[in-house]
Formats: C-alpha cells, sequence, structure tokens
C-alpha cells in the first residue's frame, strides 16, 4: 500500500521548509489567497530542492478571508482565473526545469466545487486546457473528481487528517463546530482508518466511505510538524509508503 502525503505552501507559514522535508506533494498558492509571484518561485525551487512533487493551489480571488469566502461567479470567470493561475506556476516550474504534477483548488473554491457540478467542469476544464497530463486533486467521492474523469484527468481522492466529516463524506463546514480536529490522536486515529479501511466516521457517528489516496496536512496548525513527523512514522511502522 502506498499513500501521497500533500500540504499547502507558500501561504506565509514559516514551516513550509521543515514540512518540504516530511511530505511527498507540494500545492503551492498561486496569489489569488496568498503568496505572490515572489513566494510563488521561492517554494517552487525549495520543493524542487527537496524533490517533492509541485502542484498549482489555485483560489477564489479573495486575499481578504483567506480564499474562504463563498462566492457565486460565472462558470467562465472560474475557468479564466483557474487556467490562470495554475499557468503561471506551470512556467515558473518550468523556468527552473522542473515539471508541475498536479492541481489541488484551495479553501471555498474547493468546497464549493466538491458539491456543484459546474463549478467542478469550469476547475476541470482550465486543468484540461493547461496540460491533460495534470492530476486533478480534489476531495474523495466528490463533484470535482467526476469532473476530472469527464475530461479524461487524472485524479487524486483527498482525505483530511484533521478535519471533521458529514454523513455524505463532505467536510464539516469551517464555521461550524467540529470542523476542526485539535486532537492529535483523533486525528491520527482517522487518518489511518480513511487510509487502511476506506470509511471515516461523520460528526453524527455514522460511517462514510472514503477513496484515500492523498492525505492532507496542514502547514499553519500549532503542532503541524509534530504530527506530520507521527503520521509518517505511524505509515511507515504498517508498511505504508509515502510517494507522490
Amino acid at each position: 500500500m502506498n499513500i501521497d502525503l500533500n500540504a499547502d505552501l507558500g501561504e506565509g507559514c514559516a514551516s513550509d521548509g521543515e514540512l518540504l522535508t516530511l511530505v511527498s506533494s507540494a500545492n503551492i498558492a498561486c496569489g489569488f489567497h496568498a503568496g505572490d509571484a515572489q513566494t510563488m518561485l521561492a517554494s517552487v525551487r525549495e520543493a524542487l530542492k527537496k524533490g517533492v512533487a509541485i502542484g498549482a493551489h489555485p483560489s477564489f480571488p479573495d486575499r481578504e478571508n483567506f480564499g474562504r469566502t463563498a462566492m457565486t461567479l460565472p462558470a467562465e470567470t472560474v475557468y479564466a482565473q483557474t487556467l490562470y493561475q495554475i499557468g503561471a506556476l506551470a512556467a515558473m516550474t518550468r523556468s527552473e526545469g522542473g515539471v508541475m504534477r498536479h492541481v489541488k483548488p484551495h479553501g471555498m473554491l474547493y468546497n464549493q466545487a466538491a458539491k456543484d457540478p459546474q463549478l467542478a467542469d469550469a476547475i476541470a476544464k482550465a486543468v484540461y486546457a493547461c496540460d491533460p497530463a495534470l492530476i486533478l486533486v480534489g476531495l474523495a467521492g466528490s463533484e470535482l473528481i467526476r469532473a476530472g474523469e469527464r475530461y479524461g484527468l487524472a485524479t487524486r481522492q483527498e482525505v483530511f487528517a484533521d478535519r471533521g466529516y458529514q454523513a455524505d463524506g463532505c467536510l464539516v463546514p469551517r464555521s461550524q463546530p467540529g470542523a476542526l480536529i485539535e486532537d492529535e490522536e483523533q486525528s491520527l486515529a482517522q487518518t489511518l482508518e480513511m487510509v487502511e479501511r476506506g470509511r471515516v466516521k461523520s460528526l453524527t457517528g455514522e460511517w462514510a466511505s472514503v477513496v484515500a489516496q492523498t492525505v492532507c496536512i496542514h502547514g499553519d496548525g500549532e503542532h503541524a510538524l509534530a504530527f506530520a513527523r507521527r503520521l509518517r512514522s505511524a505509515f511507515e511502522s504498517r508498511g505504508i509508503e509515502i510517494v507522490a
């Protein structure tokens, strides 16, 4: 068994460098919710140095609320904005002798695309237009995964170590109680259950089926680095290889 371990980078966290020694994939902010041209290029260089797979992390245009504001935009606008962001990071990666491997939307763009077929289609269309070889990362079982499959893209179904789940397999909104799991033991147990048994217990007690192909670690958590090390150790002790 193998698993991809990913983290969001270029969002202003001081731990980015250390986190890159623990993950196999990096999702680099493209300026719409965090970061800028300089941080994008610096993140690309650091990821290449560490041998970590590079991906774009596009967002709604929402720096004020870190990409967490719900928006209703025309599909063509979302397509253009997504293409703009991933194209910029792809060019930076190429300029440094690397190849961008994947795209993972950020924040509310990611969450809305998990349920909205039109929004998901606009994102998948942009990924395909930029490079059909790119992998589209989305919430396990979501509309975004289905949209990627319709375009013939390779997809990677994602689960979260530190987020609460609803009975339908969607994440608990950050505005609601139980959205974030702060207990390290609970996060570890939930992650292993998803990876090894393909299921997650919702806040209301039901089991939801998930396909865990990549696990997200949020680098801005207070104990993110310690948890990432512990998760790696748990995977290794169970013979689960961490690969991009």
